[in-house]
């Protein structure tokens, strides 16, 4: 898969769903079911989203037992780069994101180990299933 390029960029932030599941996973890496939770989509909505930004390589996927895990590239293209430190002083402010941060740090105590355990590749508890 090739780094994307500045318009790749551009055409995956340019929709409201996909610039919130970035600004989340600058946060943390999330599992589609958490994605699905802070955000209200479906598990299809979320998982088309996800495969859209990964196709274009703005996110990256990893495998933790039955979990599919989602984060940022470990090192991310200079353009994308640019648009997520851009994005990070941008959606401070924006109550959506706000909302989105709110919502994130109620659920971290469920997800932390995850991604520690991801990086780790330590064996983990799962996570609960609502």
């Amino acid at each position: 898969m090739t780094k994307p390029r500045l318009l790749e960029v551009y055409h995956c932030l340019c929709d409201e769903t996909r610039l919130r599941i970035v600004h989340l996973l600058q946060q943390s890496p999330l599992c589609v079911c958490h994605l699905q939770d802070l955000l209200g989509l479906t598990q299809v909505a979320a998982s088309k989203q996800l495969a859209y930004l990964r196709k274009r390589g703005l996110v990256e996927a990893r495998r933790h037992e039955q979990w599919m895990i989602y984060s940022l590239p470990e090192r991310p293209s200079p353009e994308l780069d640019w648009q997520l430190r851009c994005l990070q002083d941008c959606v401070t402010t924006h109550p959506i994101f706000k909302e989105d941060l709110r919502r994130l740090k109620k659920l971290q105590p469920d997800c932390c180990w995850v991604a520690k355990a991801v990086r780790r590749k330590r064996p983990a508890t799962p996570l609960p299933q609502e």
